[in-house]
């Protein structure tokens, strides 16, 4: 196990870095993206009304933000991998997550935002952050060891 660990130093490096640069995104989120439900959730949000939104700044920050975690992600999995099968697969799950749940999140917010906080809290969660991954590499580990 130590002896493959050494040979594969170089992706082991790589990784790292990649696995920096998500969390490099998510200490600043602040400046990198609008997002203004990003205090409103960090604050006694049960008390306070939902902020106006500008929908289209909101839109293209959560895109900006969902691809580069999704590229990275992408990323951690061709070099934990190296199956380029698997990054089209990922690619394509990515693209139709991003599709679902940014329609879901605005369809919610317009027509049943006050009385659904945390649904949007949990989608959004979905969108900023790169939860994917998380089942996404278990998912694929099991599968390459079943084949």
């Amino acid at each position: 196990m130590l002896k493959k660990l050494l040979n594969n130093k170089f992706r082991i490096l790589i990784l790292i870095v990649l696995v920096s640069f998500l969390v490099m995104i998510r200490i600043f989120e602040e400046n990198l993206f609008y997002d203004p439900l990003l205090n409103y959730f960090k604050s006694d949000y049960t008390n306070f009304p939902l902020p106006l939104l500008d929908n289209l700044n909101l839109f293209f920050g959560l895109f900006f933000r969902y691809f580069l975690n999704s590229a990275i992600s992408i990323a951690i999995i061709y070099f934990a991998f190296k199956d380029l099968q698997l990054v089209k697969f990922a690619s394509a799950l990515y693209l139709i997550f991003f599709v679902i749940l940014i329609s879901v999140f605005f369809f919610v917010y317009s027509f049943y935002g006050e009385e659904s906080k945390m649904t949007l809290f949990y989608i959004r969660r979905f969108l900023i952050q790169p939860l994917l991954l998380l089942l996404f590499i278990p998912g694929f580990y099991i599968q390459k060891q079943s084949k």
